[in-house]
Order: C-alpha cells, then structure tokens, then sequence
C-alpha cells in the first residue's frame, strides 16, 4: 500500500471511529431499549430450553 493511500485509510478509520463515539453518546431510543429486552428474554429462553436438552439427552445416557 502507497504511503498516501495508507493516510486515506488512516483517515477513514479516523472518522469511522468519530462516528461511532458520537453514536454511543446518544440516549437510547425506545426501540433499542425493547430490542435489548426482547433479546434478553431471547437469552433467557435459549438458556433454558438448553438446560432441558440437557437433562433430556443425560437421561437417555443412562
């Protein structure tokens, strides 16, 4: 990579990253806030149906 293409991508990071600090200090709206309790419950469900193969597929080890 050319030492000027280098400064570009350099740059571009730059500002990709000003993006992203600028996009973290924003509240989060409603919709982000009902995605991460939906994810959550998500978590939760996966969390146990795992739990239940697991005691599922002990009990035809035995």
């Amino acid at each position: 990579m050319q030492p000027e293409q280098s400064l570009q991508a350099i740059t571009r990071i730059e500002a990709a990253l000003e993006r992203l600090e600028a996009a973290s200090k924003r509240a989060p709206d409603t919709q982000d806030a009902d995605l991460v309790r939906r994810h959550e419950a998500l978590r939760q469900n996966v969390r146990l149906t795992l739990s239940e193969l697991d005691v599922l597929i002990g009990a035809l080890e035995k």
